[in-house]
Protein backbone atom coordinates (compact mmCIF):
# COMPACT_ATOMS: atom_id res chain seq x y z
CA UNK A 1 0.00 0.00 0.00
CA UNK A 2 1.21 3.39 -1.02
CA UNK A 3 1.38 6.59 0.95
CA UNK A 4 -0.63 9.25 -1.30
CA UNK A 5 0.76 12.66 -1.38
CA UNK A 6 -1.94 14.45 0.19
CA UNK A 7 -2.09 11.85 3.05
CA UNK A 8 0.23 14.71 5.21
CA UNK A 9 -1.92 17.30 4.64
CA UNK A 10 -5.10 15.40 5.39
CA UNK A 11 -4.04 14.49 8.64
CA UNK A 12 -3.11 18.14 9.73
CA UNK A 13 -6.24 19.45 8.39
CA UNK A 14 -8.52 16.60 10.30
CA UNK A 15 -7.09 17.99 13.72
CA UNK A 16 -9.41 20.74 13.30
CA UNK A 17 -11.76 20.86 11.12
CA UNK A 18 -13.49 17.65 8.78
CA UNK A 19 -11.81 16.91 5.77
CA UNK A 20 -13.59 15.74 2.67
CA UNK A 21 -11.51 13.50 0.15
CA UNK A 22 -13.31 13.28 -3.58
CA UNK A 23 -12.22 11.86 -6.56
CA UNK A 24 -12.99 9.33 -9.47
CA UNK A 25 -14.08 5.62 -8.75
CA UNK A 26 -11.38 3.31 -7.97
CA UNK A 27 -9.07 6.19 -7.51
CA UNK A 28 -7.70 4.74 -3.94
CA UNK A 29 -10.39 7.06 -1.49
CA UNK A 30 -11.74 4.26 0.46
CA UNK A 31 -7.49 2.64 0.61
CA UNK A 32 -6.31 6.24 1.57
CA UNK A 33 -8.62 6.72 4.52
CA UNK A 34 -8.25 2.95 6.04
CA UNK A 35 -4.39 3.84 5.49
CA UNK A 36 -4.49 6.93 7.36
CA UNK A 37 -6.87 5.59 10.57
CA UNK A 38 -4.57 2.75 10.36
CA UNK A 39 -1.46 4.49 10.51
CA UNK A 40 -2.40 8.19 11.64
CA UNK A 41 -4.71 7.20 14.52
CA UNK A 42 -4.68 5.00 17.57
CA UNK A 43 -8.55 3.82 16.29
CA UNK A 44 -10.66 4.22 13.35
CA UNK A 45 -14.23 3.29 12.40
CA UNK A 46 -15.72 2.98 8.68
CA UNK A 47 -19.15 3.34 7.96
CA UNK A 48 -20.27 3.27 4.11
CA UNK A 49 -23.25 4.29 2.52
CA UNK A 50 -23.70 1.63 0.06
CA UNK A 51 -23.22 -1.00 2.82
CA UNK A 52 -26.44 -2.07 3.96
CA UNK A 53 -25.99 -2.59 7.48
CA UNK A 54 -23.57 0.63 7.97
CA UNK A 55 -26.96 2.77 6.41
CA UNK A 56 -28.64 1.47 9.05
CA UNK A 57 -26.12 2.86 11.61
CA UNK A 58 -25.97 6.31 9.90
CA UNK A 59 -29.84 6.88 9.44
CA UNK A 60 -30.29 5.60 13.35
CA UNK A 61 -26.90 7.77 14.42
CA UNK A 62 -25.38 4.93 15.85
CA UNK A 63 -21.71 6.12 15.94
CA UNK A 64 -19.41 4.00 17.06
CA UNK A 65 -17.52 4.48 20.90
CA UNK A 66 -14.20 4.55 21.49
CA UNK A 67 -12.60 5.34 18.26
CA UNK A 68 -10.49 8.49 17.24
CA UNK A 69 -11.36 8.75 13.52
CA UNK A 70 -14.68 8.26 11.94
CA UNK A 71 -14.89 7.58 8.14
CA UNK A 72 -17.83 8.09 6.24
CA UNK A 73 -18.02 6.52 2.43
CA UNK A 74 -20.25 7.71 -0.25
CA UNK A 75 -22.04 9.11 2.55
CA UNK A 76 -22.99 12.23 -0.25
CA UNK A 77 -25.69 9.68 -1.87
CA UNK A 78 -27.91 10.23 1.16
CA UNK A 79 -30.09 13.22 0.70
CA UNK A 80 -30.29 14.89 3.56
CA UNK A 81 -25.93 14.40 4.16
CA UNK A 82 -24.89 17.45 4.26
CA UNK A 83 -27.41 18.60 7.52
CA UNK A 84 -26.59 15.31 8.89
CA UNK A 85 -22.81 15.54 8.94
CA UNK A 86 -23.02 19.63 9.82
CA UNK A 87 -25.06 18.23 13.05
CA UNK A 88 -22.64 15.44 14.09
CA UNK A 89 -19.42 17.92 13.24
CA UNK A 90 -21.03 20.20 15.59
CA UNK A 91 -22.25 17.95 18.54
CA UNK A 92 -18.87 15.45 18.42
CA UNK A 93 -16.20 17.93 16.96
CA UNK A 94 -14.04 17.04 20.22
CA UNK A 95 -14.60 13.31 20.39
CA UNK A 96 -13.95 12.29 16.76
CA UNK A 97 -11.91 13.58 13.82
CA UNK A 98 -14.24 12.96 10.61
CA UNK A 99 -13.27 12.10 6.98
CA UNK A 100 -15.39 11.77 4.54
CA UNK A 101 -14.74 9.84 1.17
CA UNK A 102 -17.01 10.03 -2.30
CA UNK A 103 -16.85 9.19 -6.20
CA UNK A 104 -18.22 12.00 -6.87
CA UNK A 105 -17.57 16.14 -6.01
CA UNK A 106 -18.67 16.22 -2.44
CA UNK A 107 -20.31 19.91 -3.49
CA UNK A 108 -23.20 18.02 -5.91
CA UNK A 109 -25.97 19.44 -3.81
CA UNK A 110 -25.62 22.89 -3.07
CA UNK A 111 -29.15 23.84 -2.59
CA UNK A 112 -29.05 22.99 1.22
CA UNK A 113 -29.94 25.66 2.88
CA UNK A 114 -27.82 24.71 5.81
CA UNK A 115 -23.94 25.40 4.92
CA UNK A 116 -21.28 23.28 6.02
CA UNK A 117 -18.71 26.64 5.58
CA UNK A 118 -15.87 27.08 7.75
CA UNK A 119 -16.48 23.58 8.61
CA UNK A 120 -14.34 21.20 6.46
CA UNK A 121 -11.34 21.12 4.23
CA UNK A 122 -11.75 19.59 0.65
CA UNK A 123 -9.34 17.45 -1.24
CA UNK A 124 -9.37 15.98 -4.72
CA UNK A 125 -7.81 12.93 -4.80
CA UNK A 126 -5.95 12.35 -8.26
CA UNK A 127 -4.42 8.98 -9.68
CA UNK A 128 -1.22 8.11 -9.54
CA UNK A 129 1.35 10.49 -11.44
CA UNK A 130 4.64 9.91 -12.52
CA UNK A 131 6.58 11.59 -9.21
CA UNK A 132 4.39 9.72 -7.02
CA UNK A 133 4.61 6.61 -8.09
CA UNK A 134 8.41 7.43 -7.90
CA UNK A 135 7.90 8.64 -4.48
CA UNK A 136 9.32 12.14 -5.80
CA UNK A 137 8.09 15.21 -3.24
CA UNK A 138 8.13 18.62 -5.40
CA UNK A 139 10.00 21.21 -3.64
CA UNK A 140 8.49 24.02 -6.13
CA UNK A 141 7.26 27.33 -5.17
CA UNK A 142 4.79 29.52 -7.46
CA UNK A 143 6.92 31.43 -9.46
CA UNK A 144 10.08 30.26 -8.98
CA UNK A 145 11.98 27.89 -11.37
CA UNK A 146 10.60 24.86 -11.80
CA UNK A 147 13.33 21.83 -9.96
CA UNK A 148 13.26 18.68 -11.56
CA UNK A 149 14.77 14.71 -10.32
CA UNK A 150 16.95 12.92 -12.12
CA UNK A 151 15.92 8.48 -11.64
CA UNK A 152 16.91 5.91 -13.72
CA UNK A 153 13.56 4.34 -13.31
CA UNK A 154 11.59 7.80 -14.80
CA UNK A 155 11.41 6.48 -18.51
CA UNK A 156 10.09 2.63 -17.60
CA UNK A 157 6.92 4.19 -15.18
CA UNK A 158 6.29 6.80 -18.18
CA UNK A 159 5.76 3.85 -20.49
CA UNK A 160 2.98 2.01 -18.30
CA UNK A 161 1.69 5.51 -17.29
CA UNK A 162 0.66 5.44 -21.18
CA UNK A 163 -0.53 2.17 -21.69
CA UNK A 164 -2.29 1.28 -18.86
CA UNK A 165 -3.08 4.86 -17.33
CA UNK A 166 -3.24 6.24 -13.94
CA UNK A 167 -5.53 4.12 -11.91
CA UNK A 168 -4.06 2.11 -9.08
CA UNK A 169 -5.22 -1.21 -10.33
CA UNK A 170 -4.57 -1.41 -13.55
CA UNK A 171 -1.20 0.82 -13.72
CA UNK A 172 -0.04 -2.03 -10.66
CA UNK A 173 -1.54 -5.04 -12.52
CA UNK A 174 0.21 -3.73 -15.96
CA UNK A 175 -1.43 -7.00 -17.73
CA UNK A 176 -3.13 -6.08 -20.89
CA UNK A 177 -6.72 -8.31 -20.79
CA UNK A 178 -7.18 -6.86 -16.92
CA UNK A 179 -7.00 -3.25 -18.55
CA UNK A 180 -9.56 -4.57 -21.02
CA UNK A 181 -12.20 -5.95 -18.44
CA UNK A 182 -11.05 -3.07 -15.89
CA UNK A 183 -12.32 -0.41 -18.68
CA UNK A 184 -15.60 -2.04 -19.51
CA UNK A 185 -16.55 -2.51 -15.73
CA UNK A 186 -15.32 0.91 -14.89
CA UNK A 187 -17.67 2.44 -17.44
CA UNK A 188 -20.78 0.19 -16.88
CA UNK A 189 -20.42 1.13 -13.23
CA UNK A 190 -19.93 4.77 -13.70
CA UNK A 191 -23.44 4.96 -16.06
CA UNK A 192 -25.67 2.61 -14.67
CA UNK A 193 -24.70 2.52 -10.90
CA UNK A 194 -23.52 6.13 -9.88
CA UNK A 195 -24.98 8.47 -12.70
CA UNK A 196 -28.03 6.16 -11.89
CA UNK A 197 -28.00 6.96 -8.12
CA UNK A 198 -26.97 10.79 -8.19
CA UNK A 199 -28.83 12.09 -11.35
CA UNK A 200 -31.97 12.12 -12.74
CA UNK A 201 -30.99 11.31 -16.13
CA UNK A 202 -33.61 8.86 -17.54
CA UNK A 203 -31.37 7.94 -21.25
CA UNK A 204 -28.50 6.78 -19.02
CA UNK A 205 -27.74 4.78 -22.44
CA UNK A 206 -27.32 7.95 -24.18
CA UNK A 207 -24.63 9.02 -21.74
CA UNK A 208 -23.21 5.64 -22.38
CA UNK A 209 -22.48 6.56 -26.06
CA UNK A 210 -21.12 9.74 -25.26
CA UNK A 211 -18.54 8.25 -23.12
CA UNK A 212 -17.74 6.07 -26.01
CA UNK A 213 -17.42 9.70 -28.15
CA UNK A 214 -15.68 11.59 -26.15
CA UNK A 215 -12.17 9.92 -26.78
CA UNK A 216 -12.24 10.81 -29.95
CA UNK A 217 -12.88 14.65 -29.24
CA UNK A 218 -9.75 15.02 -27.01
CA UNK A 219 -7.30 17.73 -27.21
CA UNK A 220 -9.18 19.21 -29.86
CA UNK A 221 -11.24 22.68 -29.52
CA UNK A 222 -14.54 20.74 -28.12
CA UNK A 223 -17.54 21.52 -30.75
CA UNK A 224 -21.11 20.99 -28.64
CA UNK A 225 -22.50 21.53 -31.59
CA UNK A 226 -20.93 19.31 -33.66
CA UNK A 227 -21.24 16.70 -31.04
CA UNK A 228 -25.17 16.84 -30.46
CA UNK A 229 -25.61 16.43 -34.58
CA UNK A 230 -23.83 13.28 -33.75
CA UNK A 231 -26.08 11.87 -30.56
CA UNK A 232 -28.94 13.54 -32.26
CA UNK A 233 -30.02 14.94 -28.50
CA UNK A 234 -30.79 18.34 -28.09
CA UNK A 235 -27.65 21.11 -27.39
CA UNK A 236 -29.22 21.72 -23.85
CA UNK A 237 -29.63 18.28 -23.03
CA UNK A 238 -25.84 17.59 -24.15
CA UNK A 239 -24.49 20.38 -22.23
CA UNK A 240 -26.26 18.71 -18.96
CA UNK A 241 -24.78 15.33 -19.91
CA UNK A 242 -21.29 16.79 -20.20
CA UNK A 243 -21.58 18.64 -16.79
CA UNK A 244 -22.79 15.31 -15.04
CA UNK A 245 -19.60 13.33 -16.88
CA UNK A 246 -17.37 16.13 -15.56
CA UNK A 247 -19.10 16.26 -12.29
CA UNK A 248 -18.15 12.36 -11.75
CA UNK A 249 -14.67 12.63 -13.06
CA UNK A 250 -15.05 11.26 -16.10
CA UNK A 251 -13.08 14.50 -18.10
CA UNK A 252 -12.24 18.03 -17.45
CA UNK A 253 -12.22 20.82 -19.66
CA UNK A 254 -9.78 23.85 -19.98
CA UNK A 255 -10.08 27.12 -21.47
CA UNK A 256 -7.91 29.52 -23.26
CA UNK A 257 -6.36 32.42 -21.27
CA UNK A 258 -8.28 35.53 -22.17
CA UNK A 259 -6.22 38.60 -22.90
CA UNK A 260 -7.08 41.73 -25.20
CA UNK A 261 -2.95 41.74 -25.74
CA UNK A 262 -3.02 38.36 -27.58
CA UNK A 263 -6.49 38.67 -29.36
CA UNK A 264 -7.49 35.33 -27.84
CA UNK A 265 -10.61 33.26 -27.82
CA UNK A 266 -13.30 33.68 -25.35
CA UNK A 267 -15.04 30.36 -25.26
CA UNK A 268 -14.18 27.15 -26.39
CA UNK A 269 -12.74 24.58 -24.27
CA UNK A 270 -10.17 21.81 -24.74
CA UNK A 271 -12.01 18.44 -23.33
CA UNK A 272 -9.54 15.28 -21.64
CA UNK A 273 -9.94 12.52 -19.98
CA UNK A 274 -8.81 11.26 -16.36
CA UNK A 275 -8.00 8.33 -17.72
CA UNK A 276 -6.06 8.72 -21.06
CA UNK A 277 -5.37 4.95 -21.77
CA UNK A 278 -8.15 4.61 -23.63
CA UNK A 279 -7.29 7.36 -26.15
CA UNK A 280 -6.10 6.30 -29.76
CA UNK A 281 -4.01 8.61 -31.28
CA UNK A 282 -0.19 8.26 -29.74
CA UNK A 283 0.14 12.56 -29.29
CA UNK A 284 -3.22 13.13 -27.97
CA UNK A 285 -2.54 10.70 -25.70
CA UNK A 286 0.43 12.03 -24.52
CA UNK A 287 -0.70 15.70 -24.37
CA UNK A 288 -3.85 13.94 -22.17
CA UNK A 289 -1.10 12.86 -20.05
CA UNK A 290 0.60 15.55 -19.77
CA UNK A 291 -2.51 18.20 -18.51
CA UNK A 292 -3.46 15.13 -16.08
CA UNK A 293 -0.74 15.61 -14.29
CA UNK A 294 -0.92 19.39 -14.55
CA UNK A 295 -4.36 19.34 -13.29
CA UNK A 296 -3.35 17.58 -10.24
CA UNK A 297 -0.42 19.13 -9.32
CA UNK A 298 -3.23 23.10 -9.44
CA UNK A 299 -5.85 21.17 -7.33
CA UNK A 300 -3.24 19.77 -5.28
CA UNK A 301 -1.65 23.32 -4.78
CA UNK A 302 -5.22 24.90 -4.67
CA UNK A 303 -6.40 22.23 -1.67
CA UNK A 304 -3.72 21.74 0.66
CA UNK A 305 -1.74 25.45 0.08
CA UNK A 306 -4.74 27.86 -0.99
CA UNK A 307 -2.88 28.88 -3.83
CA UNK A 308 -5.46 30.21 -6.69
CA UNK A 309 -4.62 27.76 -9.45
CA UNK A 310 -5.51 27.46 -13.20
CA UNK A 311 -4.85 25.36 -16.07
CA UNK A 312 -5.68 27.02 -19.79
CA UNK A 313 -4.58 26.39 -22.89
CA UNK A 314 -3.16 29.50 -25.44
CA UNK A 315 -4.77 30.36 -28.73
CA UNK A 316 -5.85 33.73 -30.61
CA UNK A 317 -7.50 34.43 -33.55
CA UNK A 318 -4.56 33.95 -35.77
CA UNK A 319 -4.14 30.38 -34.53
CA UNK A 320 -0.94 30.86 -32.43
CA UNK A 321 -1.57 28.08 -30.21
CA UNK A 322 0.57 26.75 -27.10
CA UNK A 323 -1.13 23.68 -25.02
CA UNK A 324 -0.86 24.76 -21.23
CA UNK A 325 -1.03 28.15 -18.92
CA UNK A 326 -0.54 27.54 -15.56
CA UNK A 327 -1.86 30.46 -13.93
CA UNK A 328 -1.53 31.41 -9.78
CA UNK A 329 -3.63 34.01 -8.47
CA UNK A 330 -4.25 34.74 -12.24
CA UNK A 331 -0.83 35.21 -13.21
CA UNK A 332 1.15 33.33 -15.47
CA UNK A 333 4.01 30.76 -13.93
CA UNK A 334 4.90 28.94 -16.87
CA UNK A 335 3.59 27.37 -20.32
CA UNK A 336 4.00 24.01 -21.78
CA UNK A 337 3.68 22.44 -25.48
CA UNK A 338 3.97 18.69 -25.48
CA UNK A 339 5.32 17.19 -28.47
CA UNK A 340 6.48 13.52 -29.12
CA UNK A 341 9.64 15.09 -30.73
CA UNK A 342 11.02 18.80 -30.57
CA UNK A 343 9.75 20.92 -33.31
CA UNK A 344 9.80 24.76 -33.37
CA UNK A 345 6.52 26.41 -31.04
CA UNK A 346 4.80 29.71 -29.91
CA UNK A 347 6.12 29.76 -26.68
CA UNK A 348 8.71 32.45 -27.27
CA UNK A 349 5.94 34.59 -29.05
CA UNK A 350 3.53 34.14 -25.56
CA UNK A 351 6.12 33.88 -23.14
CA UNK A 352 7.17 37.85 -24.69
CA UNK A 353 3.45 39.16 -25.31
CA UNK A 354 2.23 37.55 -21.46
CA UNK A 355 5.38 37.99 -19.92
CA UNK A 356 5.55 34.25 -18.40
CA UNK A 357 8.31 33.58 -16.37
CA UNK A 358 9.15 29.89 -17.93
CA UNK A 359 8.24 28.22 -20.86
CA UNK A 360 9.11 24.24 -21.37
CA UNK A 361 8.47 21.99 -24.54
CA UNK A 362 7.70 18.53 -23.01
CA UNK A 363 8.83 15.37 -25.68
CA UNK A 364 8.28 11.99 -25.30
CA UNK A 365 11.64 11.21 -26.16
CA UNK A 366 13.97 10.61 -23.29
CA UNK A 367 17.94 12.30 -22.61
CA UNK A 368 16.60 16.01 -23.17
CA UNK A 369 17.41 18.74 -21.63
CA UNK A 370 18.40 21.68 -23.43
CA UNK A 371 18.19 25.64 -23.70
CA UNK A 372 16.46 27.04 -27.13
CA UNK A 373 16.09 30.69 -27.44
CA UNK A 374 14.80 30.80 -23.82
CA UNK A 375 12.47 27.48 -23.96
CA UNK A 376 13.58 24.64 -21.95
CA UNK A 377 13.41 21.61 -24.19
CA UNK A 378 12.75 18.78 -21.83
CA UNK A 379 12.04 14.75 -21.99
CA UNK A 380 8.88 14.28 -20.29
CA UNK A 381 10.10 11.83 -17.65
CA UNK A 382 12.11 14.02 -16.36
CA UNK A 383 10.28 16.87 -16.89
CA UNK A 384 7.13 15.30 -14.83
CA UNK A 385 8.85 15.09 -11.93
CA UNK A 386 8.44 18.51 -10.99
CA UNK A 387 5.10 17.95 -9.87
CA UNK A 388 2.93 15.87 -7.69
Amino acid sequence: MKNRYISDNIINDLKEKMVFVAGPRQVGKTTLAKYLGQNAFSSFSYLSWDYQPDRKKIIRFQLPTETELLIFDELHKYKKWRNYIKGIFDKHKNDYSILLTGSARLDIYRKSSDSLVGRYHQYILHPFSLAEFLGIKTKNQPFNKLNFSKNDQGQSVLQKLIKYGPFPEPLLKHDETHWRRWQIEKNDRLVKEEIRSLTTIEDLSAVQILVELLPDRVGSLLSVNNLREDMEIAHKTLVNYLRILELFYFHFQIYPYARKTIRSLKKMSKLYLWDWSVIEKEGVKFENLIAAHLLKYAHFLKDSLGHKTKLYYLRDKEGREVDFLFTVDDRPWFAVEVKLEEEKSYLGYYQKKLKIPFVYQAVKKTGIDCLKEDVRIISADKFLTAFV
